[in-house]
């Protein structure tokens, strides 16, 4: 995981007791929701698109088809760290995310996410939308 993209979108997020596992470190999967709820606060914040809007009234649907993790540091309850989020590539019907969370200037986890545009009417792949692609 090398070459960064420029971050698009960034917020802050503090370690909940919820996100840490018995050994009081954050439980791997728990940095998946965080990045889920990072991607719905980019639509939201960042690109202006309602995320509920999007997938509710316009039915579409943006899955994760490919993903790739790499866990660098831990991170414990009580720290704040900065989620980032930049757009790596642009397709006919996905979008390939890097995302990563890091804290006091550690990178704690990189993820790379493609996500592809589709209709919940048929489960099939659809071209992203021209008002999300003007925004990417």
């Amino acid at each position: 995981m090398d070459a960064k993209p420029e971050v698009s979108f960034e917020r802050e997020v503090l370690v909940r007791f919820a996100h840490c596992d018995p050994a009081g470190i954050v439980f791997f999967p728990q940095y998946l929701v965080l990045f889920n709820g990072l991607v719905e606060d980019w639509f939201n914040e960042g690109l202006g698109i309602g995320y509920a809007h999007f997938i509710g009234a316009r039915r579409c649907g943006l899955p994760i088809v490919k993903l790739d993790c790499e866990f660098k540091a831990p991170s414990k309850m009580g720290e704040r760290l900065t989620l980032s989020l930049g757009v790596e590539r642009v397709g006919s019907s996905s979008v390939a995310l890097r995302l990563s969370a890091s804290a006091g200037g550690q990178v704690r986890v990189v993820s790379r996410q493609v996500l592809v545009t589709t209709s919940l009417d048929t489960n099939k792949a659809i071209s992203i939308p021209d008002d999300l692609r003007q925004l990417l």
